[in-house]
Order: structure tokens, then C-alpha cells, then sequence
């Protein structure tokens, strides 16, 4: 018998969840922003929600790593995946946009070299390093654009990140009580800065890859000094 632990206290939408081995489909049905309403980057300031939170994470090859020591230097576009997430509004919105987002930067030489895509599974009992590695294919080793697809040891080594940046999703346990995997979550995809702030949080709502790059040249025109 198991039982399900909700981090936290938010109501979650029931996400049909099902295995699949190969890589995110598209979005159906996701809101749109209208980008033409976007303000220009530099013309506006993102205000410093959070500090991003730290843990221990693994590489494609099983190396572990400070999730600090990954994000510090770089701004970071930071999301949560399932590697079998097939929900329109969820793995695959983010998937797509990042996309978008990678393309963007790969177009822009000098912002991509300071800036990073990163994805972390929700389901480390299901993401080994291995799994991680066949889903990042050749993304992981753009020379272009850094994408890093990380996991982590355990259930328990990955809730104090879950913890940390807010992210509301239930945990599944067995009958002693074991955290097993993770189930059920909220879209949310972060932007944090080379100092380990969060600086924006987006929904299915607001995400867009060019609401999130306008957001990414605005943090990149705060680093650098005016002429």
C-alpha cells in the first residue's frame, strides 16, 4: 500500500502522467503571450525573489556536483522535467520553449556564453544519469549553448531543491514510509541570476521563450557596466 506527501500545501492539477521512451512531444493548447506587449529589455528591473537554493546533483556521467557550483557565474534558466512527461501543459510546454530559447541564444554568441539552460528531473528512481544522457542527445554538447540535464541520487537528495525553489509537487511512499518518486506538479520554470538569485518565475501562463529572453538581455545588461 502507498500513500502520497504533498510538499506543498497548493492543490495540484491531476497531470496524466505515462511512460515513454523518447523526448518530449510539442504543446497543445498553451496560452500564448503576446510578445509584441513585452517591454524591451534593459527598460525594465526584475526584483530578487529568492536565493536559489543548493544540493547535491548529478551529471550525465554520474559526477556529483553543488547545484551552486553549476549556476554561479552564468544566468540560468532553470526547469523541472520527467523524462515520460507527456501532460500538453507541462514537460512538453517547457520542453518547447526551451527549445526555442536554445535556438535564440545560439543566434547571440555573445549572450549564450553567459547564459545556460538547465534541466532536473523530478523522478530521479526513473532519471538515472544514464536516462538523462539518452534524453539530452545532442543538446547536452552544444557548443553553441550550455544545456545541462542533471539528477540526483535519491528522492531525498532532490526535495531540499524542490523545497527551496517552491516547486509544489507530491512525493509517493511506500508502505514504511520510503519517499519512492515524485508525482504530480505545477509548471514553473526559473531565471536565476550569476549570483544565485532567483529572478523570475514563470507559469504555463507567461511562458514564452521571448518573454524569457528579453528577461535573460535585461539581467545581462544589469551585469555589465554602463559606457
Amino acid at each position: 500500500m502507498r500513500r502520497r506527501q504533498f510538499v506543498a500545501a497548493a492543490a495540484l492539477a491531476p497531470w496524466g502522467v505515462r511512460a515513454a521512451s523518447d523526448a518530449p512531444n510539442g504543446p497543445q493548447g498553451a496560452a500564448r503571450v503576446d510578445t509584441a506587449r513585452l517591454p524591451a529589455p534593459g527598460t525594465y528591473s526584475l526584483p530578487r525573489i529568492m536565493d536559489a537554493p543548493t544540493g547535491l546533483v548529478l551529471d550525465t556521467k554520474g559526477r556529483a556536483h553543488r547545484f551552486h557550483g553549476l549556476l554561479r557565474g552564468r544566468l540560468s534558466v532553470v526547469s523541472f522535467i520527467y523524462s515520460y512527461c507527456r501532460d500538453p501543459l507541462g514537460c512538453p510546454r517547457a520542453w518547447a520553449v526551451l527549445e526555442d530559447l536554445q535556438a535564440a541564444l545560439r543566434a547571440d554568441p555573445g549572450l549564450s556564453g553567459r547564459t545556460q539552460i538547465v534541466s532536473l528531473s523530478f523522478d530521479p528512481s526513473h532519471d538515472t544519469p544514464e536516462v538523462m544522457r539518452l534524453l539530452a542527445g545532442s543538446r547536452a554538447t552544444d557548443p553553441a549553448v550550455r544545456w545541462q540535464f542533471l539528477t540526483t541520487a535519491s528522492v531525498g537528495a532532490l526535495l531540499p531543491l524542490l523545497r527551496g525553489f517552491g516547486q509544489d509537487v507530491s512525493i509517493e511512499t511506500d508502505a514504511a514510509g520510503r519517499q519512492t518518486r515524485t508525482l504530480n506538479h505545477l509548471l514553473k520554470v526559473f531565471l536565476v541570476d550569476a549570483e544565485l538569485q532567483v529572478r523570475e518565475i514563470y507559469s504555463v501562463a507567461t511562458l514564452d521563450p521571448q518573454a524569457l529572453l528579453n528577461d535573460i538581455r535585461t539581467l545581462d545588461l544589469e551585469r555589465r557596466p554602463p559606457r
